[in-house]
């Protein structure tokens, strides 16, 4: 009686036809050179944690045999491969041998030639870092060049777990993944894209076309400063540097707008920064300006709240003179951004010599002054710091 075997092959059918077109498994084989008394080949090891990884299986390398007792191997692989083929000691040193050649090379030349061959276009490159949080303990390693799973800055809000940081380059075309690279946990993004900035520029002087580095505003960096000279290069400028305040102020000042779409309007200022000729846009959004109108009210509103205190001890101060009482209170509307003084009033309180109540021949011994003010707020400068918060360059 013939006996009938069921395999899935599910989704991993449109996987391993990826691999083949792509030619991953003979790229890994080029690198990582098979024995000859192996029965799979690194790369069909590698693909195979591929498919697994890719499998929504979640279960460790280990199972990996377990994974594929039910799959078409024929199909996936060739003929003659079988699931106890894929075991962990197989698997374990195709790790070895990936981590011996450097698993961030290795990613990177296979990528590099699959853009190639798929004719990905790389002339403007997305850097970013994330943080993975890791939980349990980890006993230092005494590998030196092993990176360092701490504490650091957690992205996910849980500075108690420790984490490891992965850089990665993508292309504009397609969003392919190029360049990768682990780092310490506590490791921060401007020595990330600074070292990445410092490592792309032969790279970048001897592409055919012109290439361009976009990555946030912690590329640029006074640090970073003498590799971005050599680069070209597209970034948010940092809020932090005072040339950012003062190039908004004065595109506002100009109002020489230029629409990007319904909703987004633009201002180009060309200058000289960190010795570099750049161009600076100032956008500004709708929607940022919905968002900062919304933050300088709550702004205003603690604002008001310390001015009522300031003016609650104002005018509980006695003063000796009309002009210092004025002037107190011309130093406090200094210090505020979104009120002025709307008018205030003058109240002399007189002081007799002598003990008891005063005679009409009672001499006078001093005036003191009380100043009682009132504010609004500054519609003005509110208008103007919405504008303000609402671009950015």
């Amino acid at each position: 009686m013939e006996q009938v075997r069921v395999e899935r092959l599910d989704h991993l059918g449109l996987l391993a036809s990826v691999i083949k077109d792509l030619g991953l498994i003979d790229m890994i084989n080029a690198r990582l050179v098979p024995d000859k008394q192996e029965m799979i080949t690194p790369g069909e090891a590698m693909a195979g944690m591929i498919l697994n990884g890719l499998g929504f299986a979640n279960r460790p390398v280990s199972l990996t045999p377990q994974f594929f007792a039910n799959k078409p191997l024929d199909l996936l692989f060739r003929e003659g491969l079988c699931a106890e083929m894929f075991n962990r000691f197989k698997l374990g040193r195709t790790l070895d041998e990936a981590y011996a050649y450097g698993c961030d090379l290795l990613f990177h030349e296979l990528a590099l030639a699959v853009c190639a061959q798929e004719g990905i276009d790389l002339r403007f490159n997305h850097l970013d870092t994330t943080s993975f949080s890791l939980s349990g303990a980890y006993v230092p390693d005494s590998d030196e060049q092993a990176i360092t799973i701490t504490h650091g800055y957690s992205r996910d809000h849980r500075p108690d777990l420790k984490q490891a940081v992965l850089e990665l380059m993508v292309s504009q075309d397609g969003g392919v993944p190029f360049v990768s690279k682990s780092w310490d946990g506590n490791t921060s993004d401007i020595a990330v894209f600074q070292e990445r900035a410092q490592a792309l520029m032969a790279a970048f002087r001897n592409a055919p076309s012109p290439r361009y580095l976009i990555a946030d505003s912690k590329l640029y960096h006074a640090d970073n400063a003498p590799h971005l000279q050599k680069l070209g290069f597209i970034t948010r400028i940092p809020n932090t540097i005072g040339a950012v305040s003062q190039v908004i102020a004065q595109a506002l000042t100009w109002d020489t707008w230029h629409r990007l779409d319904d909703t987004t309007r633009y201002q180009g200022i060309e200058l000289c920064h960190y010795g570099m000729a750049q161009r600076w846009l100032v956008v500004q959004s709708q929607a940022a300006l919905e968002r900062a109108a919304a933050t300088v009210t709550k702004v205003r509103q603690r604002e008001a709240e310390a001015i009522e205190k300031q003016l609650f001890h104002l005018q509980a101060t006695r003063f000796p003179t009309p002009e210092v009482a004025q002037d107190a209170l011309a130093t406090l509307a200094k210090r505020w951004t979104y009120h002025q003084v709307e008018s205030s009033t003058l109240i002399d309180h007189k002081r007799y010599a002598g003990k008891g109540r005063p005679t009409p021949s009672t001499p006078l011994k001093a005036i003191e002054w009380q100043i009682q003010a009132r504010v609004r707020p500054d519609q003005e400068a509110l208008g103007y710091h919405k504008h303000v918060k609402a671009c950015f360059v």
